[in-house]
C-alpha cells in the first residue's frame, strides 16, 4: 500500500500537537506551580530537574522506540521478550489503573467540581466520571477525537493567558528559599516523575509513529527525522508552560506550609491572575483534558490486555475492570495518589530511562543482548534500594551505600553504574565475538 505523502511541515505540526496533548494530562499542571512554590529563588534549577525527566525524557523515549521499530514491544529484539513483556506490563499498570487514571478523576473533583459545588459528594462524582469514561472508551467512540481537536487549542490559549498575564503582573515579589540549587534540581527531577510522561512516552510512541508512516514517511531515516521534528515542536511548547506554571508558583503570594495541596495552589494563581471566571475557565478547561486522559489511557489498558492475552482477555472486560480499579483509588485525594505513586515511579523510572539511554546511544554499536539486560539488572537493583528507603524499611547498610554512589544527591545514583555494567560488558561480549 503507497501512502499518498503529506506536507512535512504539516505532518510535523499535526503530530507535534498531538504529541503535546498527549503528554499534557492533569500532573502536568498541578506539579509545576508547587515546584515554583518551593524553590522560589531557585525556580531556574528546579525548571532543569523539571526539564530533563518531564519534558527530555518522554521525548528521547519516543525518539528511541521509532530508531528501533515500530512499538516499545520491539524492544524484546533487543533485550529479551519476557523482560520486554513485563516492563510494559509494569508501565501500563502505572499509566493506568493504579496511579495516572484515579489521578484524572481526583484532579477533576479537586479543581472542576469542588470549587463550583462545594457539596456536592465526591463519591458520586467518581462514579459518574467513572460511568463516562467507561461508556466512551468501550464504544471507541470519535468524540474523544473531536474534544482533543478543540480542547487542546483552547487548554493552551487559556494557559498562555494565565502565563503571560501572570509574569507580567507577578502577585508577590521572587524571595530566596531555603532550599539550596542542588536540592531544588532534585526536588524539579523528582516531581517530573509524576508526570508519568516518560512512561506514557513508550507506550504512546505507537501511536505517533503509526501516524508519521500514514503521512507517507516509511523508511526508518524519515521516520525518525519527522519523529524528531514533532518531538522539538511539542518539547518546546511543554518548556514554555512548565516554565511558566514554576515561575508563577515561584511568584505567587500564597503562603508555604507543610499542607500545601497541589490542586488549591494552582486555583489560587488562575484566581488572583484571572480573577473568578478565570477559575471556572481553567477549572472546565483541566476537567476536560482530565476526561480525555482517562478515556485515552483506559483504551490503551484495555487494548494492552487483548493483546497479550491473545484475546483471552476481551478488550471490553479489561477497560471495565480497568475502571472499576480507578473508582476505589481514586477516592484518595490528588495528594495521597501523588504520595503513593512515588514508591512504584522511584523504581520504573530509572530501569525505563536506563534502557532508553543505552538503546538510542549504543544501538548501532552493540549487537548482543547481554549488555541491555545487566544494565537494566543494576538499575533494577538500585532503584528497589531507593523504593525502600523512601517506604522506610530498615536496611541501613545498603542506603549507606547507595548515598556514596556518585550523583546521588540528584537522584541519580543508578546512572553510572547502569552506564559502566553496559560498556564492560559490552567490551567482553565484543572481544568475544571478533
Amino acid at each position: 500500500m503507497h501512502h499518498i505523502r503529506k506536507s512535512k511541515w504539516k505532518t510535523i505540526t499535526t503530530v507535534g500537537f498531538a504529541l503535546f496533548a498527549m503528554f499534557f494530562g492533569a500532573g502536568n499542571l498541578i506539579l509545576p506551580p508547587f515546584i515554583g512554590l518551593r524553590t522560589e529563588g531557585e525556580w531556574g534549577m528546579a525548571l532543569l530537574g523539571f526539564f530533563i525527566t518531564a519534558i527530555l525524557a518522554p521525548f528521547l523515549g519516543v525518539l528511541m522506540v521509532a530508531k528501533t521499530g515500530t512499538h516499545f514491544t520491539d524492544l524484546g529484539k533487543k533485550t529479551h521478550p519476557w523482560l520486554i513483556k513485563i516492563l510494559t506490563l509494569l508501565v501500563i499498570l502505572c499509566i493506568g489503573p493504579l496511579v495516572a487514571i484515579p489521578r484524572t478523576a481526583a484532579t477533576t473533583f479537586e479543581v472542576g467540581i469542588q470549587p463550583l459545588l462545594p457539596a456536592f459528594p465526591k463519591v458520586w462524582f467518581i462514579v459518574l466520571f467513572f460511568a463516562v469514561v467507561t461508556a466512551l472508551s468501550i464504544s471507541k467512540s470519535k468524540i474523544v477525537s473531536i474534544i482533543g481537536r478543540f480542547l487542546t487549542p483552547f487548554l493552551l490559549i487559556v494557559l498562555v493567558l494565565l502565563i503571560v498575564l501572570g509574569v507580567c503582573f507577578p502577585p508577590d515579589s521572587i524571595t530566596s528559599t531555603a532550599f539550596t540549587a542542588t536540592e531544588s534540581f532534585s526536588l524539579g527531577f523528582l516531581e517530573g516523575y509524576q508526570t508519568m510522561d516518560l512512561l506514557a512516552s513508550v507506550i504512546f510512541a505507537g501511536i505517533v509513529i503509526a501516524a508519521v508512516i500514514d503521512s507517507g514517511y516509511t523508511s526508518r531515516n524519515e521516520r525518525v527525522s519527522v519523529t524528531f521534528a514533532a518531538g522539538m515542536l511539542s518539547t518546546l511548547c511543554l518548556l514554555f508552560i512548565y516554565g511558566g506554571l514554576i515561575y508563577l508558583g515561584a511568584t505567587t503570594d500564597y503562603p508555604l506550609t507543610d499542607s500545601v495541596q497541589r490542586t488549591e495552589l494552582l486555583l489560587h494563581i488562575s484566581h488572583s491572575v484571572l480573577g473568578k471566571w478565570g477559575t471556572i475557565t481553567v477549572a472546565l478547561a483541566i476537567g476536560f483534558a482530565c476526561l480525555t486522559t482517562a478515556i485515552a489511557l483506559t483504551s490503551a489498558v484495555g487494548l494492552f490486555f487483548e493483546e497479550v492475552t491473545h484475546q483471552r482477555v476481551p478488550y471490553k472486560v479489561g477497560a471495565i475492570v480497568c475502571t472499576l480499579i480507578s473508582v476505589v483509588l481514586s477516592i484518595n485525594t490528588v495528594d495521597n495518589i501523588i504520595n503513593y505513586a512515588i514508591y512504584i515511579l522511584l523504581f520504573i523510572y530509572p530501569i525505563v530511562s536506563t534502557l532508553i539511554i543505552t538503546v538510542l546511544f549504543f544501538d548501532r554499536f552493540v549487537n548482543s543482548k547481554l549488555p541491555y539486560i545487566l544494565s537494566i539488572l543494576v538499575t533494577a537493583i538500585i532503584s528497589t534500594i531507593d523504593s525502600c528507603q523512601t517506604l522506610g524499611l530498615p536496611f541501613d547498610k545498603l542506603y549507606e551505600i547507595k548515598s556514596l554512589l556518585p550523583l546521588s544527591d540528584y537522584g541519580l545514583e543508578w546512572f553510572l553504574p547502569a552506564l559502566l555494567t553496559f560498556i564492560i560488558t559490552a567490551f567482553m561480549k565484543g572481544f568475544k565475538k571478533k
